[in-house]
């Protein structure tokens, strides 16, 4: 395989696009944060298929945490990323510094309305508008053809979908399939903080999440297959549960039977919080 090209400055990063546009080269982007796993190698395989080139880019983006939040502690592995990248056969690796991206007198961000509202933005208030101001500029940066995000964090997927139609943005957004090991847990690179008696309880969030989405399939109550479900997931070890949630798969609007339906939630281990959805099977 050959070693992807490497570029850190915004300036780089399109020279070297401009050359593949010449060429009449498709690109394809996958956003980042590093710490890649195979969840991650996933959207770039599907990204190659889509397009002759394919972007990564590697950002730990700070506009999307909050003061509380881990942002010094995430993980940072890009001599393995970048290893990673090179095995999965991706074209070029983006790996700006926070001046870069954030230079001095920065003073514009994006706040994105409809399916962001409700859910993560409960608890991380600020959180989809430093997810959506990093990548309005990621494509306006890269200016890709296709995009790929994974649909386990599939409200980010919905409010990035919402973004690029509200301020038409030509990017087609595609939605990947959630990567799961071999007990069901959903790829994430905070899994890395888990021990292993904690990873053993993790496994059970998806248990819990289809259980209760066949219930809601088969007719049992909203709001009691839900409050069930919190219950189910405090009984199996979690710490707290931030919420359960039935969503409508589009708009994130409260489900109603009729219509296509995705099962959400967010749930703490120790001082780990896990994300996972499911969708809510048709009748």
């Amino acid at each position: 395989m050959n070693e992807p090209i490497v570029v850190d400055s915004v300036t780089a990063l399109r020279a070297q696009v401009r050359d593949w546009r010449r060429a009449g080269l498709g690109v394809a982007m996958v956003p980042t944060m590093g710490a890649l796993h195979d969840g991650h190698i996933s959207l770039v395989r599907i990204a190659l298929e889509r397009a002759d080139r394919c972007v990564v880019s590697i950002f730990v983006n700070p506009t999307q945490f909050a003061p509380t939040e881990d942002l010094d502690k995430y993980p940072r592995h890009l001599a393995r990323d970048l290893d990673q990248l090179r095995d999965a056969g991706a074209h070029l690796a983006f790996t700006p510094g926070v001046s870069e991206m954030y230079p001095d007198g920065f003073a514009t961000k994006i706040s994105v309305g409809g399916p962001s509202f409700g859910l993560e933005t409960d608890f991380r208030p600020s959180f989809f508008d430093g997810v959506a101001t990093v990548v309005a500029k990621l494509f306006l940066q890269a200016a890709p053809d296709c995009a790929v995000f994974g649909e386990k964090d599939y409200q980010q997927l919905c409010v990035v979908r919402q973004l690029c139609r509200d301020l038409d943005l030509p990017v087609e957004i595609v939605g990947a399939p959630t990567v799961r090991d071999a007990h069901g847990l959903a790829m994430s690179s905070r899994n890395a903080y888990l021990g292993a008696a904690e990873l053993e309880t993790a496994c059970k969030l998806n248990v819990i999440l289809r259980r209760t989405a066949a219930a809601l399939s088969a007719g049992a109550d909203q709001a009691g297959a839900t409050d069930a479900a919190v219950k189910a997931l405090v009984s199996a070890g979690f710490r707290k549960v931030d919420y359960v949630a039935a969503r409508t798969s589009v708009t994130l609007k409260p489900w109603q039977r009729d219509r296509d339906g995705r099962l959400l939630a967010a749930a703490w281990l120790g001082t780990t919080r896990l994300i996972d959805n499911v969708e809510i099977p048709s009748t």
